[in-house]
């Protein structure tokens, strides 16, 4: 069986990307259209495990390298709802970096999740995304443009993903994204919410 090779990433986030979006459309026609609603949990004590909940089902990512400006994710954990307490407590709080907290159920729904051990947490804040994501190929790289609201603040964003690093850094000039700093949905959701300062300017 093969392995799978973890992608590099660049990722963009703006109010709009104007002529990014013109270039990506030049160079390829869209390919798909997604709509999600996603929850994302945010640790102050963490900014290096992704956790994203999507139609009841958990995925943890967890930041491997950063080479060249770009970063590379790789699968930590994957799990659906209901969950059981134990894979709670030993796979999920861990990623988060803060201590478990009592549970009183041996498994928990999605709601039960969010409602008994992630809200009442002051070190986690629960949040709303939600993405209309427009998928492309640029240089062999996936490419997206997306529209999405985070807590309702609306924004945009751009990625570019592949295997191979020179594939992304071509792409990344192809569109005009080389002054965009790369930022990842950790980051840009904690600067949404005030859990991280915006860059200064």
């Amino acid at each position: 069986m093969t392995e799978i090779q973890p992608r590099y990433e660049f990722r963009a986030f703006s109010q709009n990307f104007g002529i990014v979006v013109e270039k990506m459309r030049r160079f390829s026609r869209c390919e798909q259209i997604r709509e999600s609603a996603e929850n994302y949990i945010m640790s102050a004590g963490n900014n290096e495990n992704n956790t994203k909940i999507r139609d009841d089902k958990m995925d943890i990512k967890v930041l491997v390298r950063r080479e060249r400006g770009l970063e590379q994710w790789s699968p930590r954990m994957k799990g659906t709802f209901p969950m059981t307490a134990s894979v709670i407590e030993e796979d999920v709080f861990p990623a988060f970096d803060v201590s478990p907290p009592a549970f009183d159920r041996d498994r928990y729904s999605l709601p039960q999740f969010l409602d008994e051990l992630i809200r009442p947490d002051s070190r986690l804040i629960a949040v709303n995304v939600f993405k209309r994501r427009f998928g492309f190929t640029v240089n062999d790289c996936i490419t997206e443009h997306a529209e999405i609201l985070v807590n309702g603040a609306a924004l945009q964003t751009v990625a570019v993903e592949a295997v191979d690093v020179e594939s992304i850094l071509a792409a990344r000039r192809m569109l005009a994204l080389d002054e965009y700093e790369n930022v990842n949905y950790l980051i840009a959701i904690k600067r949404v919410i005030g859990m991280e300062p915006m860059p200064a300017n």
